[in-house]
């Protein structure tokens, strides 16, 4: 985000300080320059730095303020003004308004309604600041291995932790996420979505997901496998940007084929859960398409692996990590009963099993990415700047 910068302007030495202070309460207030004076010595300076907002302490004499803002509205039509005075009549409510000044405070300075104007011009300006959700895509080294199943619990898990999560369903031609929590028929899809990229918002994101609980929306993917060729890398570029602004955690179930799209969601990815068992056609599928990550230049902590279904065996957790050069970051124990009647009932795990191992183990998978930091994975162009 840009610096946000703040000009205030006061003849009173004391006036001026006190709005300074009330600015500086402001957490994205990244520069303020303040000018003691009238509006004209601040005329010879601004071409020098335009502010985004110049707050003005007036002494709400009509015209004689209201013209050089005027002035400097239509020369500068980006900057905000907010205007302080002690009295605010009607009469000049009205000029100001006319002016182009939407924002009449109370002098002496409150800082509550300082903020409160300030928030509605950083909105309108762009300068928000911005959720920055945390993208999790689950992928299977081989089918399955559970990793549709463990997507779509997990971020059950992580919605009952009070975190604000979306499901996001990209394996387009036979993806099934919302059937692992819920047998609520989707109105819409992500192909609905993706024919609407170009009206895509916060509302018609929400509009178009599932409910599964308070916290957990789930977007199903397209019903026809026919139509998941209308989604393009482009449309899950401008979903992911989106829903990453909007929730704190955003889970990816993406299916096997490694095409375009998938690669375009795996960038967006902070974390790459890659999931399997102890097997060997799981391990050699593994190692190929652990191959295709160092390809594409993923950070190595970026790609973590998965162990679904564990209780020992033939080849231990040592062997497996040496085998594809990766260490095993979760272990999901083998709990078959609590799983299948899950599966088969569409109802999360931790509702229907809370005493289940897999239960424990994924609520205390959720705590510790609720604890992590956020991560870059870089999309493909800041790699290759990267490796150039």
């Amino acid at each position: 985000m840009n610096d946000f910068h703040i000009t205030v302007i006061s003849p009173s030495k004391k006036h001026l300080d006190a709005i300074v202070d009330a600015v500086h309460g402001v957490s994205f207030a990244a520069s303020i320059n303040a000018v003691e004076g009238s509006l004209q010595v601040l005329a010879s300076r601004i071409n020098q730095t335009v502010p985004d907002v110049l707050i003005v302490d007036s002494a709400c004499d009509g015209r004689s303020d209201l013209e050089p803002l005027e002035q400097l509205g239509h020369l500068y039509p980006n900057m905000a003004f907010i205007v302080l005075c002690e009295q605010q009549s009607p009469d000049f409510l009205i000029q100001a308004m006319r002016a182009g000044v939407r924002e009449v405070l109370p002098s002496p300075i409150n800082a509550e309604a300082l903020k409160a104007a300030l928030d509605r011009i950083q909105h309108k300006l762009g300068f928000a600041p911005r959720k920055q959700g945390k993208i999790l895509s689950f992928i299977s080294c081989k089918g399955g291995s559970g990793a549709t199943f463990l997507a779509a619990n997990l971020a059950y898990a992580l919605a009952q932790g009070g975190k604000k999560v979306a499901l996001i369903d990209l394996n387009l031609q036979f993806g099934d996420a919302l059937l692992f929590l819920s047998d609520q028929k989707p109105a819409t899809t992500l192909t609905d979505v993706a024919r609407g990229i170009h009206r895509l918002d916060p509302a018609l994101l929400e509009a178009s997901m599932v409910s599964v609980d308070r916290n957990l929306s789930v977007l199903a993917a397209p019903e026809d496998p026919a139509h998941g060729m209308e989604v393009k890398p482009d449309h899950i570029d401008a979903l992911l940007k989106l829903a990453r602004h909007q929730y704190d955690f955003v889970v990816l179930d993406v299916g096997r084929n490694l095409d375009a799209q998938t690669i375009k969601a795996l960038d967006h990815a902070d974390m790459i859960f890659t999931v399997l068992q102890i097997t060997l056609p799981f391990i050699r599928d593994g190692k190929r398409l652990l191959d295709v990550f160092r390809t594409l230049d993923y950070a190595k902590n970026k790609v973590q692996l998965v162990v679904n279904r564990f209780e020992g065996g033939d080849i231990g957790l040592k062997d497996l990590e040496q085998s594809l050069g990766n260490k095993v970051m979760y272990t999901v124990p083998n709990h078959y009963d609590a799983a299948a009647t899950s599966v088969n009932q569409g109802i999360p795990i931790a509702k229907l099993a809370r005493n289940s191992p897999i239960t424990k183990t994924l609520q205390e998978w959720s705590e510790a990415l609720a604890r992590e930091p956020e991560q870059d994975g870089g999309s493909w162009i800041t790699r290759v700047f990267k490796r150039a």
